[in-house]
């Protein structure tokens, strides 16, 4: 009967503690400016060539002083048409304002990686956008 209050106890406990973090993640989403990347690699099979674009942007994400949500994607196996599943990897980064996600453009982490990772892809697409609330 212990065991069993333990284990229900610490379910809870387990349970809260991932509802707060879902909930703090979501405080750190800036509303105010998003810029949404997506890569397609020359070679997107290449092991070393995801391994060395992982550690490059990792690197540069940890060393930036303007974004401020930070998310590495990979596509999941689409399973509805309207799903694109075409890119390696995608990239989303919020800012808190215009004026940041401008000079995080030019800011030295984000140039190193755009110099050791550019020779990867083949393509680049950006959606940059503005939210509507605040």
């Amino acid at each position: 009967m212990k065991t069993k209050i333990l284990t229900l106890l610490l379910v809870g406990v387990v349970a809260s503690s991932c509802v707060q973090i879902k909930n703090d993640m979501n405080k750190n989403f800036d509303h105010t400016f998003a810029h949404v990347v997506y890569f397609w690699f020359k070679d997107p099979d290449s092991a070393a060539d995801r391994a060395t674009f992982e550690a490059s942007l990792t690197k540069f994400l940890e060393n930036s002083q303007f974004a401020k949500t930070k998310f590495i994607g990979k596509p999941p196996k689409a399973i509805r048409d309207v799903v694109d599943d075409s890119f390696t990897y995608s990239l989303i980064l919020t800012f808190e304002s215009a004026e940041d996600q401008a000079a995080y453009q030019t800011e030295p982490p984000h140039l190193v990686f755009i110099e050791e990772c550019q020779q990867m892809w083949e393509k680049v697409i950006v959606y940059d956008s503005q939210g509507i609330t605040e």
